[in-house]
């Protein structure tokens, strides 16, 4: 079977991105995106959404994304792709039942950092990445301290029904080697009960155990 490029990617070297120096008025409305964008993940309960993924290869998955704040998510693949990948809130786990592979790391070392920690300032750590599109913020998030925890650029629509006036859209990782890997999502929902149930998984190594119960 063709391996699978995870949608998280666990970017442990990312390449760096350009970002031009802005006027000051510029400055000030990209404070103001920025604000808007921390406001989100500061108001989402819980979200679940379809998504879909691309890698540089142009293959595509889907599947389904939960996600419960603070740090949980879950990427549930389509039928017949043996691959989860599920964080507790404190550690990201991908499981690859195919070869019975375990591997994980701390949430806080993952780019999905940026979305999964509400008490995070991202004008700390991020910046609006042009789009020109006025309707679409685009944010490039990473811990310019620890660049080899890699980059994400999340993407928002701008919907006055999404919390504070936004909806994730989708996002993009890139990798030491430029390899580009897209997610976009639809049928977003917000703020349904999540169980915590949701973010356990089975442990496939031999002689294992349920090592998210």
């Amino acid at each position: 079977m063709k391996r699978i490029v995870a949608p998280l990617a666990l970017v442990l070297a990312a390449a760096p991105l350009v970002v031009p120096t802005a006027p000051v008025a510029a400055q000030q409305q990209d404070q103001s995106d920025l604000a808007k964008v921390n406001a989100y993940i500061r108001s989402v309960t819980t979200l679940t959404a379809d998504f879909s993924q691309t890698d540089r290869n142009g293959q595509t998955l889907t599947g389904k994304l939960t996600l419960k704040q603070p740090g949980k998510i879950r990427f549930q693949y389509q039928k017949g792709v043996p691959l989860l990948i599920v964080s507790d809130g404190k550690a990201l786990t991908m499981i690859d039942y195919e070869v019975r592979q375990v591997q994980r790391w701390p949430i806080g070392n993952s780019p999905l950092g940026a979305l999964l920690d509400p008490s995070k300032d991202l004008s700390k750590y991020g910046k609006l990445v042009p789009t020109g599109d006025p309707t679409v913020l685009s944010v490039e998030a990473r811990d310019p301290k620890r660049p080899e925890y890699g980059t994400i650029t999340m993407i928002f629509k701008r919907n006055a029904s999404g919390p504070a006036g936004l909806q994730l859209y989708g996002w993009v990782m890139l990798d030491s080697q430029n390899n580009r890997t897209a997610v976009r999502f639809s049928n977003q929902v917000y703020g349904a009960p999540v169980a915590d149930s949701a973010f356990r998984w089975t442990d496939p190594r031999p002689r294992g155990r349920s090592a998210g119960s």
